[in-house]
């Protein structure tokens, strides 16, 4: 079942691109928070999606929110990537998939994981959704737009 606007955001614990275990929870109550999820590292498409994140990220943290990317790849495929595009943000590994299914991210064709982005406020309910597999640029827009409204 997907999640929508208004519910409360799944908790999850992953592993950081660092090694250290993140978990939803630990923004409550202190930052809203923009999960976005992406098909792989260091592809064409998610390259240009998290360079946006990450051209915009101060503007993020002006706004009070923490950004997180989540994708199958492991530790050291996130480092690998966050080091060669100098990520200021956090992202988690998701392995066996077991976060994207809670969050009802779907797959395109039923083969390439989805790229969906969730703003979730500081008391975990999810104030927006975007969905779009090939708008790259609009996710960060979009969580913008949505943290000025918040």
């Amino acid at each position: 079942m997907a999640l929508k606007k208004g519910d409360q955001a799944p908790d999850f614990t992953l592993e950081s691109q660092d090694g250290t275990q993140v978990s939803l929870s630990d923004f409550k109550g202190k930052k809203n928070v923009v999960v976005y999820f992406y098909p792989k590292d260091d592809t064409p498409g998610c390259t240009k999606e998290a360079c946006t994140f990450r051209d915009q990220y101060q503007v993020f943290r002006d706004a009070g929110a923490e950004v997180i990317g989540i994708s199958a790849d492991n530790k050291k495929s996130h480092a690998d990537f966050a080091s060669k595009y100098n990520f200021p943000f956090t992202l988690l590994s998701d392995s066996n998939n077991k976060v994207r299914q809670l969050y009802g991210v779907p797959a395109t064709l039923w083969i390439i994981p989805g790229r969906v982005t969730y703003i979730i406020d500081k008391e975990g309910i999810i104030r927006h959704i975007f969905d779009s597999m090939l708008n790259l640029e609009a996710h960060a827009q979009e969580a913008l737009k949505t943290l000025k409204a918040i």
